[in-house]
């Protein structure tokens, strides 16, 4: 029982590493009030071209840049689309999702021909996992040695990267002063024009490492957790991001539990296949797998807590003129 539920957990920090980024992400670019629906077509634009990278160069960390170039360029669009012309956000992020989809179908099939898919990468196109040292030897000994071994180690870069980048990102928002010029343009655009701090360059700033960390998160689901670029490999995790941000009150470790949660429902989906429960019996599969989406839809809708974003979020700011 308890090996099983290591298992479990092992399975959830895997699965919640791209919603990590990918809620992280949003927090950076929401905080300055940029609302970024557009995160699930970034990731997967940083999944093809990590994966289409990778194949071509034979390397995982090749793939990763060439995911960070291609997601903040779609990030930057989308800032110039809001931030420059002031446009919808909500009609940017839509279209950013909706052309990526089909783009990287249509470059898979024109430059790889398999189907929309990249090749099946190996060696050094991925990344490996990171085995600690003693973690075989100590795999034999009751409770810690199953938790160092399974639990801690094991887990590839990016990993460990995107658990390290929550206490990183609260360091970042909530004590430096960029930061507080983030979160005060979330708030009260006006106030930090008046101080002689440019709106816009602050937003752009936070669009770009909104682009980053979606680029990284993309990375992770093409070289690391798969083997390979698939159609629309990212499935709804740009939105259960947006939701897990929602239900963390674009706070980071309240976010972090969100994503856990999320990934937590997916690996119990996974190891609840086929299994009979008592006074219940065989779950189907879909009844289990569409939990995370049904939790995303409820955070979305609002039926579990309000929640209550930056003031300034999603309005377009004008700087007056004298």
């Amino acid at each position: 029982m308890f090996e099983t539920l290591i298992l479990i957990l092992d399975a959830t920090l895997r699965v919640s590493t791209p919603l990590i980024l990918a809620a992280l992400a949003g927090l950076f670019s929401e905080r300055s009030g940029i609302v970024d629906i557009g995160l699930e077509g970034k990731m997967l634009a940083g999944a093809f071209a990590a994966a289409a990278a990778a194949a071509v160069f034979g390397s995982a960390w090749i793939g990763l840049l060439f995911a960070i170039a291609a997601s903040v360029s779609l990030a930057l669009i989308h800032g110039f689309a809001c931030i420059t012309h002031r446009g919808d956000h909500i009609v940017s992020g839509v279209a950013i999702n909706t052309i990526v989809a089909g783009l990287t179908i249509t470059l898979g099939l024109d430059w790889f021909d398999q189907g929309g898919q990249t090749p099946s990468l190996t060696g050094d196109a991925r990344f490996t996992p990171i085995v600690f040292p003693l973690a075989d030897q100590l795999a034999d000994v009751p409770v810690i040695g199953l938790i160092y071994s399974e639990l801690l180690s094991g887990h590839n870069i990016l990993v460990y990267l995107a658990f390290a980048m929550v206490p990183l990102t609260y360091w970042v928002v909530f004590k430096t002063r960029f930061g507080l010029r983030l979160r005060a343009v979330g708030e009260n655009p006006h106030a930090v024009d008046t101080a002689g701090i440019s709106v816009a360059l602050i937003r752009y700033r936070a669009v770009i490492i909104c682009g980053v960390l979606c680029g990284i998160a993309g990375a992770y689901l093409s070289t690391a957790h798969n083997a390979g670029f698939l159609k629309d490999m990212s499935a709804g995790k740009g939105y259960m991001a947006l939701a897990a941000l929602i239900f963390g009150k674009w706070r980071p470790v309240p976010v972090l539990f969100a994503c856990l949660l999320f990934g937590f429902l997916d690996a119990v989906a996974v190891r609840l296949q086929g299994v009979s429960l008592p006074g219940i019996g065989e779950v189907p599969v879909q009844a289990i797998e569409v939990l995370p989406y049904v939790l995303t839809v409820l955070l979305l809708a609002g039926f579990i807590g309000k929640a209550v974003g930056p003031k300034a979020i999603g309005k377009p700011y004008v700087k007056e003129r004298a």
